[in-house]
């Protein structure tokens, strides 16, 4: 996404191309007295001028989350390629993005073109069941149907035009919220059909599909949409399934995200301000996020969240149930075309998950997609994990409420199901913690920016032995906040219970864990301040 630059220093990709007429620095010429034989004896001095500081809507430690967390899941799937983003569904910031094959920016004439592409922009796809979700926001937007009404899905296969599409399991009745749930092609299509072709596709570019989304990034793929004159009578069955169209992944969050703030299709950016010297230059002056636009009514996206949650709770996406939050999402298992024999390939699938948490009150929405994994396959199986891991440490970063109540023995069931993916690192990947720099500028309220903290980052002592083994802090009295932070600059991963501040944990402070290990921290109100509360309220 930051792109590289060559030996001119002149930017070739990313944001460094993108900008690069304001933050390279500009030459100027001087004059120079010369002798017969061209030797230099004197001239005046050159005052270069430096160019402009990018500030990104990104934040480091969620950046770095998502590129820890993708690099597992390619250890873990062996896929080919993938993506993790991260979004603010209210805003359309990206705080996040990763993508897979990564390369050396310093080097990035020795890697190969797939590796230098940034595949959340540019990566071409066929979206499968996720698209579902867009054919069930315009039957429920025109009133067509509702949540509790019952298709017959003809136990697996239907007709359209002539051609027989099959389901991926045999359905009977199933109720919409249902056809959602377990992600039937079957039902999906009746619904389409019921809709029309006309009203179909005028909702899908509404959505921002077949167009570029404006994301102020090079190389950005407008997807596949063709024109409805250019539909042919099968099309509105294989597109309502998420077939015969292509996205990317920026395209699809920034649509789940209209889902998730209640209808409202925000511009994505990264680019948040310029900086040269003293002077701040936002946005809005450079490549300026357009006002959002209406594209389904509140009622409908309230509709389509309940109904996304049940896909997590009763559906294809019980791996992606988060510890504390709700949560909402969508499971895609995208076949991908077999170049040798322009079919659909049986192995080769695009598994992707898109969500966002918590319902009621959604701060972010995560898109993960792995290319070509191999063994399991699915979406659900294998990228709605990924989601729960990115989510679970994000959200208590940002420090928002949980709202569902978090058992002990859930704490400690956490605790022992440690995945082998969980210890996995980006070797050459160590984040910094901006707030020890101290030419940095001051930090903005957290009532302005939900993503700061009230002060700096607590100081921590990092305790390794010489086999590399981390010792685990004492958390005590900490905020969540604060132990996320912790744990994120020591490679561990929290497992966060309660609110308030820190009372217990797993392991106990001082024992030695390897890194990426996860510590549970249980938090409430300690026991000295109820009881002094209590003799309070007896006086």
């Amino acid at each position: 996404m930051l792109g590289f630059v060559d030996l001119d220093e002149k930017g070739l990709g990313g944001i460094e191309y993108e900008l690069d007429g304001q933050i390279r620095g500009k030459s100027e010429k001087i004059i120079v007295m010369a002798d017969a034989r061209q030797r230099w004896f004197d001239g005046g001095e050159a005052q270069r001028e430096a160019g402009a500081n990018v500030v990104l809507t990104l934040d480091e430690k969620i950046q770095y989350v998502a590129e820890r967390e993708l690099a597992a899941a390619i250890a873990k799937t062996h896929a080919m390629a993938g993506t993790v983003m991260v979004m603010n569904p209210n805003t359309g910031e990206i705080l996040g993005l990763a993508n897979w094959p990564k390369f050396n920016p310093n080097a990035a004439n020795e890697a190969p073109a797939e590796a230098r592409m940034n595949r959340a922009v540019s990566a071409l796809y066929e979206p499968g069941s996720t698209f579902k979700l867009i054919t069930l926001a315009a039957a429920f937007d025109q009133g067509i149907t509702r949540p509790g009404e019952v298709f017959d899905c003809e136990n697996g296969a239907v007709y359209v035009a002539g051609h027989r599409i099959r389901d991926h399991k045999a359905f009977g009745l199933l109720s919409v919220a249902d056809i959602l749930a377990q992600s039937s092609d079957v039902g999906a299509i009746k619904i389409a059909l019921r809709l029309g072709a006309p009203k179909f596709y005028d909702y899908i570019r509404a959505f921002g599909f077949g167009q570029p989304t404006g994301v102020d990034m090079p190389g950005e793929s407008k997807g596949l949409l063709r024109r409805l004159d250019n539909w042919s009578a099968v099309s509105i069955g294989s597109i309502s399934m998420g077939q015969e169209v292509g996205v990317t992944p920026i395209q699809l969050i920034s649509a789940v995200s209209a889902i998730a703030n209640g209808g409202m299709l925000y511009k994505p950016h990264v680019i948040s301000e310029l900086r040269r010297g003293n002077k701040v230059k936002p946005a809005e002056g450079l490549l300026a996020p357009s006002e959002p636009r209406r594209v389904i009514r509140p009622e409908t996206a309230a509709t389509l969240r309940r109904l996304m949650e049940g896909v997590i709770l009763n559906g294809t996406g019980p791996l992606a149930r988060l510890d504390g939050w709700t949560a909402a999402g969508k499971t895609g298992s995208a076949q991908k075309i077999d170049p040798a024999t322009g079919r659909y390939s049986r192995t080769q699938l695009i598994a992707s998950f898109t969500g966002f948490a918590p319902i009621s009150n959604p701060a972010v929405a995560i898109l993960v997609s792995l290319d070509s994994p191999v063994g399991q396959h699915e979406g659900g199986q294998v990228a709605a994990p990924v989601f729960k891991r990115v989510a679970e440490q994000v959200l208590p970063y940002l420090d928002v409420p949980r709202d569902v109540p978090v058992g002990p023995r859930l704490v400690q069931a956490a605790y022992r199901n440690r995945d082998v993916a969980d210890s996995s690192v980006l070797e050459d990947f160590a984040p910094t913690d901006f707030s020890e720099q101290p030419d940095q500028p001051p930090a903005k309220s957290a009532a302005n920016n939900p993503r700061e903290g009230s002060g700096h980052a607590p100081a921590v002592t990092v305790a390794v032995d010489e086999g590399g083994d981390i010792q685990v802090p004492d958390f005590s009295g900490k905020t969540m906040r604060e132990v996320t932070e912790i744990c994120l600059k020591l490679g561990l991963e929290p497992v966060l219970v309660g609110s308030s501040l820190a009372t217990n944990q797993v392991p106990s402070p001082g024992a030695k864990v390897r890194r990426g290990a996860k510590v549970t921290v249980q938090f409430g109100t300690p026991v000295a301040k109820i009881a002094k509360a209590q003799r309070r309220v007896r006086h």
